[in-house]
């Protein structure tokens, strides 16, 4: 099974997809795709959504799986996430790929063993649980890599 796991955003968009078989999962690619802030937002969705068509594309997952996002502040931070949101959950429809969403908490236990565990701890963990073969730079490209690996142990 082939999870293509996404961490919501449209300044940067976290993206892995893992290969599960024989109860092993591999890291076949990740990136954190980012978009130029000097860019209309409607220009930005559509780079988040090519980007995401490119590499379901070229990866073929079966499954989508991606971090719900609550904002209790920032209202416009939280409506412009909700569309990407809106972009993924269209990809996945359109290309007839089944979607699941786990909340942060669940996505650290999963990883971390721990619900309200940091994301250093997190980090640390999936270095132990997949083959991480790049130097990775924003979290946004772990937080990725942990929604995957998240599906994988809560979806057998």
């Amino acid at each position: 099974m082939r999870i293509l796991g996404v961490d919501p955003g449209y300044d940067r968009l976290g993206i892995a997809v893992i290969e599960k078989s024989n109860g092993k999962e591999e890291l076949v690619y990740s990136e954190c795709f980012e978009t130029d802030s000097g860019l209309p937002f409607s220009e930005r969705l559509s780079l988040v959504g090519t980007t995401l068509e490119r590499i379901v594309a070229k990866h073929s997952p079966h499954h989508v799986a991606l971090e719900s996002v609550y904002f209790n502040t920032n209202k416009k931070t939280a409506m412009d996430v909700a569309a990407v949101r809106g972009v993924v959950l269209y990809i996945g429809e359109r290309r007839k790929l089944e979607v699941f969403e786990y909340t942060p908490p669940q996505i650290k236990l999963a990883v971390a063993g721990a619900g309200r565990g940091s994301k250093e701890d997190v980090i640390s963990m999936l270095h132990h649980l997949v083959d991480i073969k790049k130097e990775i730079l924003l979290d946004d490209e772990y937080d990725a890599i942990a929604v995957a690996l998240t599906h994988s142990a809560i979806h057998r």
